[in-house]
C-alpha cells in the first residue's frame, strides 16, 4: 500500500378437594356439581417470564473506532510480537490476497489461522494491477479478486479493497466494472487510495457515483490522506481523514512505514470493521 436460563419460577398451587356425597343409587360419580355448591375454577397458570434479549453476537459498537495495521509481509509469531511490543495489539490487519512478486507476500491459510487465534480481524486487499482504467479491465480484476478470496475461504459479506496507488491511471469505468462485479458476488467492493481534492482517483470516484448513485452506499473507501505519522495504539490520533466533498472514508491510513516493523497504521470505523473478516 501507499507508503486495521432464564430461570422460570413455577408456582404449584394446591386446592382443597371438596367432599361430595356419593349417590347411593349410582355407581358413577356425577359430573354435575352438587346442588348449591359453586363450581370450582381451575387454577390459572403462573405468569411466564419474558425471555431476555441477548445482544447480537459480534456486532461492533457503531461509535467505536478500531486500531489496526496493514503490511505487505506475512505475519507470524515473531512479526506479531514485534507489532504488539512496539505499537500495541491490532484489532484488524490489512493483508494482500495472492502473492505479488516484488510487491507483497500473499495471505495464506496458515497465516489466517494464526491471526484468528490472536482474535484479529482481516481486511483483504487486492493489488494485482497497475492500471485502473476501462470497464472490462475493472470486471477482469474483480473476477480475479473474487477467485483469490474463494481460494482462501473468505466468507460472504467481506469487503475486498482494490489498491489504487497514486501513480496509477484511473477512470470511472474501471471503478464501475470493479463495483458491479464484486457487488454481484458474495463479497462487497472497497477502494484504497489517496483521496484528495482534484486528484485523479477522487475525480474518477465522483464521476462513477454521479452515474450510479447506489455506488456511494456500496463502496467502502480507505484513504491515506492525510498522513500524520505512525503511532502506537494508545497514541492514535482522533479519527479525522481529509476527503473531498461527497466522499466519506471508512478507514484512515494515518501512518506509513513503521521503523520497528514493516507496517502502516490505520483507524477503522464500525462499518468497515463489521465488513472485515
Amino acid at each position: 500500500m501507499y507508503k486495521e436460563h432464564q430461570s422460570k419460577e413455577t408456582a404449584s398451587h394446591k386446592t382443597e378437594q371438596q367432599k361430595t356425597q356419593k349417590n347411593p343409587q349410582s355407581q358413577k360419580p356425577s359430573s354435575d356439581p352438587p346442588e348449591n355448591q359453586p363450581q370450582q375454577k381451575p387454577d390459572s397458570p403462573p405468569p411466564q417470564d419474558e425471555p431476555s434479549k441477548k445482544p447480537e453476537a459480534n456486532k461492533p459498537d457503531p461509535s467505536k473506532v478500531y486500531w489496526g495495521i496493514d503490511t505487505a509481509d506475512a505475519i507470524d509469531q515473531t512479526f506479531y510480537q514485534c507489532v504488539a511490543k512496539n505499537y500495541g495489539k491490532p484489532d484488524v490487519v490489512g493483508r494482500y490476497i495472492g502473492h505479488n512478486e516484488g510487491a507483497s507476500t500473499g495471505l495464506t491459510k496458515e497465516e489466517i489461522d494464526f491471526l484468528k487465534k490472536q482474535g484479529v480481524k482481516i481486511i483483504p486487499i487486492y493489488n494485482h494491477f497497475t492500471d485502473a482504467t476501462g470497464y472490462e479491465h475493472g470486471v477482469e480484476e474483480a473476477k480475479a479478486a473474487i477467485a483469490l478470496a474463494k481460494e482462501l475461504d473468505i466468507p460472504d459479506g467481506i469487503v475486498i479493497y482494490a489498491d489504487i496507488e497514486p501513480t496509477y491511471p484511473v477512470d470511472a469505468e474501471f471503478i464501475r466494472g470493479w463495483t458491479e462485479t464484486i457487488s454481484s458476488s458474495q463479497y462487497k467492493p472497497g477502494i484504497y487510495g489517496v483521496f484528495e481534492d482534484g486528484k485523479e482517483l477522487s475525480n474518477a470516484y465522483i464521476a462513477a457515483i454521479d452515474k450510479n448513485k447506489d455506488f456511494k452506499n456500496k463502496i467502502l473507501i480507505w484513504t491515506s490522506n492525510p498522513e500524520v505519522g505512525k503511532t502506537g495504539k494508545d497514541k492514535a490520533p482522533k479519527y479525522n481523514p481529509q476527503t473531498p466533498k461527497g466522499i466519506s472514508a471508512a478507514i484512515w491510513q494515518y501512518g506509513l512505514e513503521g521503523k520497528q516493523c514493516n507496517i502502516d497504521t490505520n483507524l477503522i470505523q464500525a462499518p468497515a470493521y463489521s465488513a472485515s473478516w
